[in-house]
């Protein structure tokens, strides 16, 4: 067996969203579409999921929520800086736009993420061994700084970094999407120096957002991991078979593969989202339990993996 050129991991997000998330989750796992989880513990459930990675041995980290649905912790569900007149985080956008105004406490983001991670603690008997953040707010200024500390002081050894090479050139997202990626990898890039700081890891080149939804196919999956194995800098090495030394790039490929969420039924407090509930979920499930792109991986020398294996 020659050396894998990229030892990746494929990272189903969002589990513990909905029975119908969880489950495709399970699916995709036991096909090798995927090799790793990040789970929503504030998700309606997540000690579903929690139990199902258990029972399947599913590698598992934890998707910090502070952007959707209701705080873990006790004391910032009634008045926080957190939470809408309604009880609520503030959404993908509200978040940011309230950060921007200087009108978040970090302090209370130091609860919220220490809170969640004690939650996975209860529900799995096991750290995290990475952390990442639901819609990116872990790369966020400000909150990137807690976010850092809190892994070093309870050694959570992975995040990640969202920067994605060719993303710019990708002509099929959306101008308002394109707009949106370019600030979340703005973001990250400014995180990189506090995340070294305090000696968080993460893989060499991460994948993930020019795939999502009706733009994942085979295809164009063969492009992105052209695009990191041509452009990540080598992270370990391996000796071949020959006794010399192939530099092995580490990656990691985020993606959402589920059933369609019923109406009224998942979330994380509000019910599902349009995101949850479209045949977008269903579409990643598909792509990647092909037959095609499994022989893709194994041709490229791709070898799927976890965290805790890079």
């Amino acid at each position: 067996m020659p050396q894998p050129r990229m030892m990746l991991v494929v990272t189903g997000d969002d589990f513990g969203y909905c029975p119908r998330r969880n489950q495709g989750i399970v699916d995709c796992f036991q096909a090798g579409g995927i090799s790793n989880v990040s789970l929503l513990v504030n998700a309606c459930a997540a000690k579903e999921a929690a139990d199902l990675a258990q029972r399947h041995n599913i590698p598992m980290g934890l998707h910090a929520n502070l952007s959707e649905g209701v705080p873990v912790c006790q004391s910032l569900q009634q008045t926080s800086t957190l939470i809408n007149q309604r009880g609520f985080f503030h959404g993908k956008m509200g978040f940011r736009q309230v950060l921007e105004r200087g009108q978040l406490s970090m302090k209370q983001v130091e609860l919220e993420l220490r809170a969640q991670v004690q939650l996975f603690r209860e529900l799995t008997s096991h750290l995290p061994h990475h952390m990442d953040g639901h819609q990116h707010v872990h790369v966020l200024p400000e909150v990137r700084e807690v976010f850092a500390q809190v892994l070093s002081e309870l050694k959570i050894p992975y995040t990640r970094v969202p920067v994605e090479t060719g993303l710019q050139g990708c002509p099929a997202l959306p101008t308002h999407l394109r707009r949106f990626y370019a600030q979340v990898e703005k973001d990250a890039l400014d995180s990189i120096p506090v995340f070294t700081r305090y000696g968080i890891r993460w893989p060499d080149v991460y994948l993930g957002l020019t795939t999502m939804g009706q733009n994942m196919s085979v295809p164009n999956l063969q492009r992105a991991l052209s695009h990191a194995l041509a452009a990540g800098p080598p992270g370990t090495t391996s000796s071949s078979a020959s006794g010399s030394y192939q530099p092995v790039v580490t990656a990691e490929l985020m993606v959402h593969p589920g059933y369609p969420s019923h109406p009224q039924e998942g979330g994380c407090g509000e019910g599902p989202d349009d995101f949850s509930q479209s045949a977008d979920r269903q579409h990643e499930l598909s792509v990647l339990r092909d037959p095609s792109l499994l022989a893709l991986y194994s041709q490229e020398r791709v070898q799927l993996c976890a965290f805790k294996d890079i």
